[in-house]
């Protein structure tokens, strides 16, 4: 049975319906597949993202931590170079102070005789040469050459040697040191200075530990004392 033009432009008209509902159904479906895709390519741009963001910050705060450290500690050193200056500073001016009261030790010209003649001996207990030089200060000529006739008999006994001594009468010590002497042996190469000044350094080097403990407490950080 042939169809008339009406059913044939129905049937058309339903199949273009049924085409065209196919085509919308399948754009929806590529453009929801597309949404898809693009949220997970969003999802992992902004995870990327946020993972490097994440660890420049990190980063940074690591830095910033570390200059932190960096500047506790040049703040600590300068501190500690700080009281180590302050201590020696003071122990610098103890020791000023004492190098003054030297020049009072010789206004006791007893006290100051006895000081010679025990400087003296001692001389010439470490020279231990058969001729000894002295230099002395020129207002103290005579005190040494009381100190060389009381204690010559005394080393000759004691060592059983002879000893020639000689003042030096054009090169005498300073007069603005407190005292004492300088002894050498005839070819002035060995020097035993015994001036009240090198007398003071020599006790201040041995005792510096003591004078330290003394006056800032024993260092934690010291492990042995000898």
């Amino acid at each position: 049975m042939a169809l008339s033009d009406a059913d044939v432009q129905k049937q058309i008209k339903h199949m273009m319906a049924f085409i065209e509902q196919e085509a919308n159904e399948k754009a929806e479906e590529i453009d929801a597949k597309a949404e898809e895709e693009f949220n997970i390519e969003k999802g992992r741009l902004v995870q990327t993202q946020r993972l490097k963001i994440m660890e420049y910050y990190e980063k940074k705060e690591k830095q910033i931590e570390q200059q932190k450290k960096i500047q506790m500690s040049n703040l600590l050193n300068q501190a500690r170079l700080k009281v180590l200056k302050a201590r020696d500073d003071l122990i610098s001016d103890l020791l000023n102070e004492a190098r003054q009261r030297l020049s009072r030790v010789a206004k006791d010209s007893t006290k100051y005789q006895s000081l010679l003649d025990g400087l003296v001996l001692q001389g010439f207990y470490q020279l231990l040469e058969p001729v000894v030089i002295i230099r002395c200060r020129k207002q103290d000529v005579e005190f040494v050459k009381t100190s060389i006739s009381k204690n010559v008999p005394i080393y000759k006994k004691s060592v059983n040697k002879d000893i020639e001594i000689h003042i030096d009468p054009e090169n005498f010590l300073p007069d603005d040191i407190a005292g004492g002497i300088e002894m050498y042996n005839s070819s002035r190469k060995i020097k035993v200075a015994n001036t009240l000044e090198s007398r003071l350094e020599l006790i201040a080097q041995q005792m510096m530990p003591e004078i330290r403990v003394n006056l800032f407490g024993a260092n934690q950080n010291r492990r042995f004392l000898d």
